[in-house]
């Protein structure tokens, strides 16, 4: 019987939609998900992977293009975590992928929709070093995505891309294929083992600030590390917000403006937590 991976494999490009790929579990994914103030179905994808799934977007023509949603995003996700964010998207015409990391410049590739390489090839080898990929055999793999193929469309460029992560533990839930339309892909996300709405995430999960700081992230939220960070989201923020207004680009307007939110509620946080406060948790 084929596993989830190769029948997510075999699929071909149908539609419009998006995914983020977040190199960490769940748990460490969840309370930064809650902050992009979207409605996104959250499930574990292999060994330290999540998929984000975004819910109610279909791309019917209401939206901004797919591209820009995802990649704002992925960015605003990445500033603030020490995991690295894929965002994968694909529409009628072109299909790609915007790796962020930290407060790194974005690194992406593009192909049109018959699988044209439209990217710069040194991407790929920038790519596979801020994931840590094997330098020879997962770089020789992606180095062969940026040749042109007649036989390789949108979507075969695609899984090749997930064939190369699928080494480094990614093995996306049965239906979560980055070539299908995102309404497909919420549907197909729900049946996920261990799926959840991180627009309904528990208080308990979001705000205890003792798990919060107990884990991986935990040096970023209080102390000297924490005010820089801060201060560099709101620099960021502002910066991304007013690039985005300018270019009418409310997906990343909205990710400069959480950045600033987090620059302000990180200052707050380490200011109130410093003194020895202890935030209610309500009940769930």
């Amino acid at each position: 019987m084929p596993t989830d991976a190769a029948r997510n494999l075999e699929q071909p490009l149908r539609g419009t939609g998006g995914l983020l790929l977040c190199r960490a579990a769940p748990d460490a994914v969840a309370p930064a998900a809650v902050l992009l103030r979207r409605p996104m179905l959250l499930a574990p994808a292999g060994r330290g992977w999540s998929v984000l799934v975004p819910t109610g977007l279909s791309w019917q023509g209401e939206e901004e293009p797919v591209d820009l949603v995802l990649d704002g995003w992925a960015a605003a996700l990445a500033v603030g975590a020490p995991w690295p964010v894929l965002a994968l998207w694909w529409d009628a015409g072109r299909a790609g992928f915007s790796l962020a990391s930290g407060v790194r410049r974005p690194v992406g590739y593009v192909w049109l929709a018959d699988g044209t390489p439209a990217g710069e090839d040194e991407a790929m080898r920038t790519f596979a070093g801020r994931l840590g990929l094997d330098p020879v055999h997962a770089v020789q793999a992606l180095d062969g995505l940026t040749r042109p193929d007649a036989e390789a469309d949108a979507a075969a460029r695609l899984r090749g891309v997930l064939a190369v992560l699928a080494h480094a533990g990614l093995a996306l839930p049965t239906g979560l294929v980055p070539v299908r339309p995102a309404d497909a892909l919420a549907e197909a996300a729900w049946t996920a083992r261990g799926v959840r709405r991180t627009d309904r995430a528990g208080w308990r999960e979001v705000v205890r600030p003792e798990l919060v700081e107990a884990s991986v992230v935990g040096p970023l939220m209080r102390g000297r590390r924490a005010r820089l960070l801060a201060a560099a989201h709101l620099v960021a923020g502002s910066a991304l917000g007013l690039w985005g207004l300018g270019r009418r680009s409310g997906g990343w307007a909205a990710a400069g403006g959480l950045l600033v939110a987090q620059g302000i509620a990180g200052l707050a946080y380490d200011r109130f937590r410093s003194d020895g406060a202890r935030l209610p948790v309500p009940p769930d």
